[in-house]
């Protein structure tokens, strides 16, 4: 069975607009093999060489101080290219990390992300509870999925909770124990059935011929039965 490889990813940024400037600062990685996490991460942050929104560094804490000894984006591309390789790409509202994303690979002459590899949470959360809110947090809060220990926004901590959301939203934790359950019937029809046959040594057959003794003994018995088959001569045989 060929195993499917997802990434879960998100992105943090000076802005929100890449047309007009602003960059990615920071992204996270999580791999996904047939929905389950297998703990293989790529986080990284960037210098976006640029002024930080102020309205972006309340989301998500990310100064102009701690970012200016950062590697530049074009400097760990290649790095990102490798581990995301071709497989699908899952983020919340993903027209805006795919967005960026592509912007900062196409500043630095890297081949963009095709969009036909996006899968976007946000879109699926929509069509799964429509009317209903829809942001990463309300998504967590519906599915009891816990986000105590988040203060601030960060690509690497908000990509984990997508992949647990994206498991809960694809009915993946279903999936992943019916392909347990097979895979256990599996083993079980190959298991060989236990022998009924013994596996001790074999006892010579016993001879259980009376003795003349014990046949006359059992003539004197039946002679003393009044009435008897035996002595009246109406026994079968």
């Amino acid at each position: 069975m060929i195993s499917m490889r997802e990434i879960v990813f998100d992105t943090e940024t000076t802005g929100t607009d890449h047309e007009n400037g602003d960059r990615m600062v920071e992204i996270g990685c999580i791999e996904m093999i047939d929905r389950v996490m297998t703990g293989r991460t790529y986080h990284c942050y960037f210098n976006p060489e640029r002024a930080m929104d102020p309205g972006a560094e309340r989301v998500h804490g990310l100064g102009d101080a701690f970012l200016k000894d950062k590697p530049r984006f074009n400097e760990k591309a290649r790095e990102l290219l490798e581990f995301i390789g071709d497989d699908k790409l899952v983020a919340h509202n993903a027209m805006f990390d795919f967005g960026f994303l592509n912007m900062e690979l196409d500043r630095c002459g890297q081949p963009t992300v095709d969009y036909a590899r996006m899968v976007d949470t946000l879109a699926i959360a929509r069509k799964k509870h429509p009317g209903a809110k829809a942001s990463l947090d309300a998504l967590c809060s519906r599915y009891g999925i816990d986000r105590s220990h988040r203060v601030k926004h960060g690509a690497l901590l908000d990509a984990e909770l997508l992949a647990q959301l994206y498991i809960e939203l694809t009915g993946g934790r279903q999936i992943g124990l019916g392909l347990a359950a097979d895979a256990d019937e599996a083993a079980a029809n190959t298991r060989t059935a236990p022998s009924l046959l013994p596996t001790g040594p074999m006892r010579p057959p016993r001879h259980h011929a009376p003795t003349e003794v014990e046949l006359a003994r059992h003539q004197a018995f039946v002679a003393g039965i009044e009435g008897s088959l035996w002595s009246s001569g109406r026994a079968r045989v």
